[in-house]
């Protein structure tokens, strides 16, 4: 079970997360979790050219060391990147140190002050040490909407239906650029650049 729209209690449960960026003006946030990947994030970036979109990319340091070359490319087209963990952890199974010492790990290939949660688990008490560690990313990103892309029971007009239908501006909103949800990503995201850019929105990397 998942949420599409964050509600407004989990954000008040985590209140020293970020949730979305308060705006009054036609601005959104696209974020890209579990990559580098090399067929889904080439595809994410040919995409976000075509409307001069910016984005954030939330990478696993076991994937940035194998794909190189296709983080490097995320950086040099002007997106920005955070930190997702070394291996994709959930945060609520895995003791805070060890939480801790892979997020150290991923900041070695990974230089952010942007931290995303895997699964969006993660405990008050990791975000405590999270904020008061040295060399850790200390801004920790959730998300407003979720497009579903990675839940293999729906298909990618609905992904893109999840996000057109629950994005307000300032919305952060996430898709995974991994093989799981590749099927529904290469949909649903072309979809969803149209239909914003057609409505005047600027799509931008979060601050």
């Amino acid at each position: 079970m998942y949420l599409i729209k964050t509600p407004f209690w989990l954000r008040a449960i985590y209140p020293n997360c970020t949730w979305k960026i308060p705006s009054k003006e036609k601005v959104i946030y696209l974020s890209f979790d579990d990559g580098p990947h090399p067929e889904a994030t080439p595809f994410v970036l040919s995409e976000l050219a075509k409307y001069n979109a910016k984005a954030t990319f939330f990478c696993i340091g076991n994937n940035v060391l194998k794909h190189s070359n296709i983080y490097e490319s995320i950086l040099q087209e002007g997106h920005r990147v955070g930190n997702h963990t070394y291996d994709h952890l959930n945060g609520w199974k895995t003791e805070t140190a060890a939480y801790l010492e892979n997020i150290k790990d991923a900041a070695t290939l990974i230089d952010s002050s942007l931290f995303r949660p895997p699964y969006g688990r993660i405990t008050k008490r990791q975000i405590r040490a999270l904020k008061q560690g040295i060399s850790l990313p200390k801004k920790i990103i959730m998300w407003d909407v979720l497009s579903g892309d990675f839940d293999i029971k729906i298909d990618g007009e609905k992904c893109a239906r999840n996000v057109i239908e629950n994005t307000v501006f300032g919305s952060i909103i996430v898709f995974h650029d991994s093989q799981k949800a590749w099927d529904r990503l290469s949909i649903a995201l072309p979809i969803v650049l149209q239909y914003f850019s057609n409505l005047g929105y600027r799509m931008e990397a979060i601050p």
